[in-house]
C-alpha cells in the first residue's frame, strides 16, 4: 500500500520534468526556426548617402606622424593636465610652405594643439625624462589665441629625439625663408623708389618740354612780328621816297 503511494506522488513529478524539457526543446526550435536565413532582401526605410569628410589638411604634406600624450600647464591651478592621447603631426602647405603641428586624439580626433611652427621656437627636453619635451607656442586648437606651455611624451626615446630633431630643422628653414622674404621685400621697395624717382623725372621732364616749346614759339612769333614791322616800315620809306620824287619840278632844258 505505501510503495502504490510511493509511486503515485513520483508520477506528477516525473510528468512535470517531461513536460518542462518539451517546453524547452520548443523554445529552441522556435528560436533557430527565427535564426535561419530565409534569403528575403528588405529595403531599407532611409537611404543614407555617402559624404565626403575633410580634415583640413587636404593641401598639406606630413612631415611627421608619432603616437604621443599630450599635457598642457595650467596657470591658474599650477599643475600640469592631460590634453589626450592620439598623435602628433607636422604638416607642411604646399603653396605657403608654412608649416604648423597639429596634435589629435586618437578615437574622437578632437583638436588638442594647433599653432605654426616659427623660427622663434624652442623644444627643451624634460629633466628627469629622456620621453618628454617641452615648448612654449601661440596655440589656436581653443579656437582663439592662447599661450601655451606643451609637454609631450612619447612611448620611446627614439620618437622623442626624432621629434626634438624635426622641430629644429624647421623652425631653422623657416628662418631662412623669413630671411630671403626680407631681402626680397627690401629689394622690390627699393626698386619700387627707383622706378618712381624715374616716373617723376619723365614727369618734369614732360612738363618742361611744352614750356621750352611755348617760349621757342613765343621767340619765333616775336621776331616774325619785328621783321612783319620792319617791311612794313621799309614799303612806307620807298613808297614815301616815290611821292616826294613824283612831286618835284621838272629841271628846265
Amino acid at each position: 500500500m505505501a510503495s502504490s503511494v510511493s509511486s503515485a506522488a513520483s508520477e506528477p513529478e516525473h510528468n512535470t520534468k517531461e513536460k518542462e524539457v518539451e517546453a524547452e526543446n520548443a523554445t529552441t526550435t522556435g528560436a533557430v526556426a527565427e535564426d535561419e536565413d530565409t534569403g528575403a532582401q528588405v529595403a531599407p526605410i532611409v537611404k543614407l548617402e555617402e559624404v565626403a569628410v575633410t580634415t583640413g589638411e587636404e593641401d598639406e604634406d606630413s612631415l611627421l606622424d608619432l603616437k604621443a600624450k599630450l599635457y598642457r600647464f595650467d596657470k591658474e591651478g599650477n599643475q600640469w593636465k592631460e590634453r589626450g592621447v592620439g598623435t602628433v603631426k607636422l604638416l607642411k602647405h604646399k603653396k605657403s610652405a608654412k608649416v604648423r603641428l597639429v596634435f589629435r586624439q586618437s578615437k574622437t580626433l578632437k583638436i588638442c594643439a594647433n599653432h605654426l611652427v616659427l623660427p622663434t621656437i624652442n623644444v627643451q627636453e624634460h629633466h628627469g625624462n629622456d620621453k618628454s619635451c617641452l615648448w612654449h607656442a601661440a596655440d589656436f586648437a581653443d579656437g582663439e589665441l592662447k599661450d601655451e606651455l606643451f609637454c609631450i611624451r612619447f612611448p620611446s626615446v627614439e620618437n622623442c629625439k626624432n621629434f626634438k630633431e624635426t622641430v629644429e630643422e624647421v623652425a631653422e628653414s623657416q628662418g631662412r625663408k623669413e630671411d630671403s622674404e626680407d631681402a626680397a621685400d627690401a629689394a622690390a621697395g627699393h626698386l619700387e623708389k627707383l622706378s618712381v624717382g624715374d616716373t617723376k623725372t619723365e614727369e618734369k621732364e614732360k612738363e618742361e618740354l611744352p614750356v621750352a616749346a611755348k617760349e621757342v614759339s613765343e621767340t619765333i612769333a616775336d621776331k616774325a612780328k619785328e621783321d612783319g614791322e620792319k617791311k612794313v616800315e621799309t614799303a612806307a620809306d620807298e613808297a614815301k621816297e616815290d611821292g616826294e620824287k613824283k612831286d618835284e619840278p621838272a629841271s628846265s632844258a
